[in-house]
């Protein structure tokens, strides 16, 4: 294979090492990686095209799930095309704006990610606790102001992040453990006070993870007392039905992100190739399974997607 001759002394490159511990198996790992990562598109862009195509498709709930898709189309696609070229290619080096640049839209579209979970979540609440104001109060032009607050809101809690670190010292060893520009991963290269970085990055995760879960949680114990007082067991089956798919898409998105920011900042037993692959089923695992669980369990866009397979 070919390689990437640029040293770890280069003092405008970091060294991508991939998966430590792994690197025999680089090139195994790459099938199952690339697969999920083609599957996360096809299936994100499939949605995409059935709700522009489809105008009884152009409600709330749908626009929030093609803005979701963006993230999930936006997070991997950050990371995948230089891992690849580590995992063929040993292509290793990153420039330090490269990598800076890489985790600001990962870190970003995560946070994005996020917010779009708790839009949902309200869109949910509104539809099941008063479903006869649900048009008047969740409009298009609601959903626009609600995902560009989502979209304020990422890139000023991000932006510093790479800011903070442009300012800081790297040490003469610019090797990163790690198959993409984490911004943790990056902190422990600096040789200055890395304090602020680290007491921010910490706040961030903290703040966005634990906030819009607390909302998110709020969403569903209204939607639960709501359901509670309807009196037909149908009506309570129905309403809890419409929920399926964001429940199983939240508990896609947060169980590793949780794991891995708290195993990445907490825990130093557990080896650095466990860390990495619970970082990459945060981003990977999520993209791939949302429009697949949406798909199956919306039944107003499953048969959409059907219509326009059959027709292919």
């Amino acid at each position: 294979m070919a390689s990437f001759n640029t040293t770890p002394t280069d003092p405008s490159t970091f060294i991508l090492m991939g998966i430590p511990g792994l690197e025999a198996a680089h090139f195994l790992i790459s099938i199952p990686f690339s697969m999920f990562y083609i599957i996360s598109l096809l299936g994100n862009f499939t949605l995409l095209f059935v709700v522009w195509k489809e105008q009884t498709l152009h409600k709330p709930m749908y626009l929030l799930l093609c803005m979701l898709a963006l993230t999930d189309i936006s997070m991997p696609t950050s990371v995948v095309p230089k891992a690849l070229c580590i995992f063929w290619f040993n292509f290793k080096g990153i420039t330090v704006s490269g990598c800076l640049t890489q985790m600001f839209f990962l870190h970003a579209a995560s946070v994005m990610h996020s917010a779009i979970l708790v839009t949902m979540a309200f869109d949910r609440y509104i539809a099941i606790c008063n479903p006869l104001r649900y048009t008047t109060i969740l409009t298009k032009a609601r959903i626009a102001k609600l995902g560009l607050m989502g979209l304020a809101r990422a890139v000023l809690f991000i932006l510093p992040l790479p800011l903070l670190l442009s300012r800081q010292p790297f040490c003469a060893n610019r090797i990163i453990p790690h198959m993409y520009c984490d911004h943790m991963a990056v902190v422990k290269m600096s040789c200055g006070n890395i304090t602020v970085n680290r007491t921010y990055g910490l706040v961030i995760a903290f703040v966005v993870i634990v906030l819009d879960l607390t909302l998110i949680a709020l969403s569903y114990i209204l939607i639960i007392r709501a359901v509670l007082r309807m009196s037909s067991k149908k009506t309570h089956q129905k309403a809890l039905n419409t929920c399926t798919a964001h429940i199983g898409v939240i508990l896609v998105s947060y169980t590793p992100s949780l794991f891995s920011s708290l195993t990445h900042r907490f825990s130093q037993r557990i080896a650095p190739h466990v860390h990495i692959i619970l970082a990459n089923l945060y981003f990977l695992l999520a993209a791939s399974l949302n429009p697949i669980i949406y798909g199956i369990k919306t039944k107003e866009l499953h048969d959409k997607v059907g219509k326009y397979t059959c027709r292919m």
